[in-house]
Parts: C-alpha cells; structure tokens; sequence
C-alpha cells in the first residue's frame, strides 16, 4: 500500500499563504476582473503599512494595531493575483520584496517616534535590534538564493513578525511583543546561516 505523501514547509509563512488560498484567490479574481495589477496592490499595501506607521507615531497603537493587520491582508493579495491572473514577473517580485522591507521599517520607525517622546529607552533599543534583525532575514535568503540555495526556513519570518506586532499592539504589550521579535528574529537568522552552512556540506 502506498503511503501518503504529506507535503512539507519550509517555514510556517508558506503552510498559512496555502491554507489561506481558499480565500485569497477568490478575492484575487475579483480584483482581476476589476483590472488591477498585482503591483497596483503592491503600492497600495505599502502606502496602508506607512498609513499604520504615521498612526502608531501618534501613540494610537490599538488603532496602528489594527491597521496594520488590516495593510498586511491587502500586502498578501498581490501575490495571489499575479497567480490568477497569468501577470508574475521579475520586477513584480522585485517590487514586492522592496515594500515589504520599506513598509517594516515604516512600522518600526512610527513606533520608534512615539516611544521617543516617551523616553523609552529600552523599547528604542529593542526597535533598532528588531529592525535590523528583520532586515537580516530577508539579507540571508536573498544571498542564499544568490549562491543557490532556496532558503525560507526560519520561526519568524515577515508573516509571523507582522501577526506578532499587530497582535501585541493592540493587547498593548509593547516591550513584551518587541522582546519577542528581537529574540525570535536573530533566531531566524541563525537558522537560515545554519541551514544554508549545512547544505553546502552536503554538495560542496
């Protein structure tokens, strides 16, 4: 008797995008029937991210909390209408990978505004290792991708990081949730190094 094969993740970004497939293509559609562009989507999650930053700059977080969650569900559409819709390309993915960076930084940097008025250093700090920390996940898969390994293992990848921070704004657990995503993101980074050190042992 054969077995059944059960696919397998790489990270838990990829197992929830295909579970959430039921509902993205359908809205996708939509959207492509309607002639939007994926990267017309694109533009418009990242202008909501940057919306949700200038809230949080305001120390309205349960609000920025919101908003932010609300940007990230439009931030996942695009990708979805680029497979419907027949328009992938390069500068789409490109684009993509681009806004999703500026957009985090947004985030962190409306935050960063408000906690410097303040005056906590603390969290200001955990901002900065969040941040840089965000920006060296994506550092590591793309340079693993550049010597040929297809690298999105990892516990906190940008879907999980968004999920934390929306989340943990709106419960108004702020230092809690930034100790969380300084942690688990260098964490991240390590297991992408580690797996990326691995397979190159296997095929040197």
């Amino acid at each position: 008797m054969e077995r059944l094969k059960v696919k397998r993740y790489d990270s838990l970004t990829d197992f929830l995008r295909t579970q959430a497939m039921v509902i993205t293509h359908p809205i996708a559609r939509v959207l492509g029937k309607l002639g939007l562009h994926p990267n017309t989507v694109t533009l418009l999650g990242f202008f909501l991210n940057v919306g949700a930053g200038a809230i949080l700059a305001t120390g309205r977080l349960v609000l920025g909390g919101v908003f932010l969650l609300l940007a990230s569900s439009v931030d996942s559409l695009d990708g979805a209408l680029a497979r419907v819709s027949g328009a992938k390309s390069r500068f789409g993915a490109f684009l993509d990978s681009t806004l999703d960076r500026l957009s985090e930084s947004a985030l962190l940097f409306g935050l960063l505004a408000w906690l410097l008025r303040q005056g906590a250093a603390l969290e200001m700090y955990l901002v900065f290792l969040v941040l840089l920390g965000s920006v060296m996940v994506s550092y590591t898969r793309a340079r693993a991708e550049g010597v040929g390994y297809d690298c999105k293992v990892g516990i906190l990848t940008r879907l999980e990081r968004v999920v934390v921070f929306g989340v943990g704004l709106i419960i108004g657990w702020v230092r809690p949730t930034l100790i969380i995503m300084a942690v688990f993101t260098w964490i991240t980074v390590f297991q992408r190094v580690w797996y990326v050190y691995r397979e190159s042992r296997k095929n040197p």
